[in-house]
């Protein structure tokens, strides 16, 4: 199992734990992100663009790989992810792009469709 393949499993992990245990706060949360990533003038998409930049900025790898996926998922292609990594880049300076290491590596994962047991068994 490699990092990106790692990250997924302990949220998946944690946010099932979360559930069970009926945090009030992580509930409140989910609805927040619910409403924040809804279509509106903004479509999803461009919401989950926006936030891969601010990611890179804030240097969270698991928000990196959730939003890079989630804007995939709603048909952003790797042309606008990146775009939206070099917007984290040029906010974040030159640690954003340090941080951008993992996005890209994400975004590999992500186009190409393979998780590294995938790889592995090639």
């Amino acid at each position: 199992m490699d990092k990106i393949d790692d990250l997924r499993r302990k949220r998946k992990k944690a946010h099932k734990r979360l559930q069970d245990l009926e945090s009030p706060v992580y509930a409140a949360f989910l609805k927040m992100e619910q409403a924040a990533y809804s279509d509106g003038v903004l479509s999803k998409k461009h919401k989950e663009l926006v936030a891969v930049g601010i990611s890179v900025v804030i240097n969270c790898e698991s928000c990196m790989e959730w939003h890079i996926s989630q804007a995939a998922q709603t048909g952003a292609t790797e042309k606008e992810i990146l775009e939206a990594l070099e917007v984290g880049i040029e906010m974040g300076g030159g640690p954003a792009t340090a941080h951008v290491r993992f996005a890209l590596e994400v975004m590999e994962r992500v186009f190409q469709g393979k998780s590294a047991e995938d790889e592995a068994a090639v």
